[in-house]
Order: C-alpha cells, then sequence, then structure tokens
C-alpha cells in the first residue's frame, strides 16, 4: 500500500539555504562526461524514439478511426482517443472530448513508446500505433516505484513491475550552460533514489521555477513546468507538465520515502 501522508504535513517553507530544484550548485551539476547526454541529443528534437523500446501490446477492444487530431480539437473522436490513452494507463485527466494540453502530453509519451515521430498529432501513423495498444516496459518489478526512463524520456508509476501511469517527460538536454560562474552540463543523475523532500508551491531559483517539486536527489526534482517538450530540455530535473503535478500531489502518487528509479 502507498504510504499515505498529509500533504499540509510534508510541505516545507523554502529557505535561502536549501539548494533548490534546478539550481547550479557546482556539487550538484558539474557533470562528468561519463554522467552527462551528449550535447547533440538535444538538437530540436529529432523527435523518434530510439527503436530499443521495451513494450507490451493491448489490443483495443473496438476498433476506432480517428480523423486527424491536435491540440484544439473537439468531438467524439478526441473523446474516444482519451478513452483509448486512459485504458491504457497514458494520463490525462478526465477525458472531457477536448484536446488540450493534457491530451497532447499523453499523446506525446504514447508517440515515444511506439517508436514513432513525437509531434503530439494523432494522424494516421499514431492512429495505427493506438491499435496496438503499446505498453512501456519498466526496469523496476518489486514494490511501488517511480520509474524515470530517460532513454525514452518516460516517467511511469509502477506497482510491482505493473505500469500505473505513463506520463511525458522531458529531463536533462545535455548541453553546457553557465549559472553563477560555474559552468555544468545538464543531465539528470540516473540510480535508485527517494523523494526525500517536497515543497506544495512554486520554488524559484537562478535557472527557473519549479512547480510543486518532489526531490529525490540533491536539487534534482520531479515537478510541474509550463513547458514540457518530448524531448531533454531540461538543466537536469525531470519536468512534468503543471496539471500532471497536480494530479500527483492531489492523489497522494509521490509522498516522501517513494522510490525514485532513474536510467
Amino acid at each position: 500500500m502507498r504510504p499515505s501522508i498529509s500533504k499540509g504535513a510534508t510541505a516545507l517553507a523554502l529557505t535561502a539555504t536549501i539548494v533548490t530544484g534546478c539550481s547550479a550548485s557546482p556539487g550538484h551539476r558539474a557533470a562528468t562526461s561519463s554522467g552527462a547526454r551528449s550535447a547533440s541529443s538535444t538538437t530540436a528534437p529529432s523527435t523518434t524514439a530510439p527503436a530499443s523500446i521495451t513494450t507490451t501490446t493491448v489490443p483495443p477492444t473496438t476498433t476506432t478511426t480517428y480523423p486527424y487530431l491536435e491540440e484544439g480539437s473537439s468531438g467524439a473522436a478526441v473523446l474516444a482517443l482519451q478513452q483509448r490513452l486512459t485504458s491504457l494507463g497514458y494520463w490525462l485527466g478526465t477525458p472531457n472530448g477536448v484536446f488540450a494540453d493534457s491530451t497532447q502530453q499523453a499523446v506525446y509519451a504514447y508517440q515515444k513508446a511506439a517508436g514513432i515521430p513525437r509531434d503530439g498529432i494523432v494522424g494516421p501513423v499514431t492512429e495505427a500505433a493506438l491499435a496496438k495498444g503499446i505498453v512501456p516496459q519498466p526496469r523496476s518489478t518489486a514494490g511501488y516505484v517511480i520509474d524515470v526512463d530517460l532513454q525514452d524520456d518516460l516517467l511511469m508509476f509502477v506497482t510491482n513491475g505493473k505500469v500505473d501511469y505513463v506520463l511525458n517527460t522531458s529531463t536533462g538536454g545535455g548541453y553546457t550552460y553557465t549559472d553563477g560562474g560555474v559552468t555544468a552540463v545538464a543531465y539528470t543523475p540516473q540510480g535508485q533514489f527517494q523523494i526525500y523532500r517536497q515543497v506544495d508551491g512554486m520554488v524559484v531559483d537562478s535557472l527557473g521555477e519549479l512547480w510543486r517539486p518532489k526531490f529525490f536527489s540533491g536539487g534534482f526534482a520531479i515537478h510541474g513546468d509550463s513547458y514540457v517538450p518530448p524531448y531533454p530540455a531540461s538543466h537536469g530535473c525531470v519536468r512534468v507538465s503543471n496539471e500532471a503535478i497536480d494530479w500527483i500531489w492531489a492523489d497522494n502518487l509521490a509522498p516522501v520515502g517513494t522510490a525514485v528509479w532513474v536510467y
């Protein structure tokens, strides 16, 4: 059973003495060549996922034909799309027939898992992939774990090896940047961690804003952001949409102590 933790009891006040979010503290950000993505990995965004992704498939119970759908579309076809994605675990909130940001994020995540171009648009290629019912395979096999797959930039909530939910994420972009006189490489640390601190609000540092962050290693956190592209672009944190982090808080999906595997 997931730990039940009161949000009010765990929300911590931001203090100037704590390294925040995606800050450029030398102890957290000065990457070695073995720990960083290459800068070329961020050149915008070749949006094709690696062919090596491991998945399972869940065929639909009925056949649905989707017209060309994108952000701003609405109607019965969008509702059918949302219901299909939701049934496979790609979180987008409550299906409502409106193709807004959360639906686009779910389409990004599905396209990543399917190894097809990540454009957030449902056309013939994505429609064919949806018919296959593709679900990514996590690395964790026991317990409740948040898996962060850096190769495909997917975040998964996993219980005993079964994927409960999948989110699009944007992790360390591999580029070089300078902050406070320190030059570092934007990378996301790999390993097995735990959520050790969370802030129920906005954290602002020299590198930007982190909405409702869940810190898992030093200044690195899973946090909400208004910009979560389908490719690595952060300074090292694990970005999800603001809507997704609000849902994570509301459903207590990542309390302090939750295991986080980054690989």
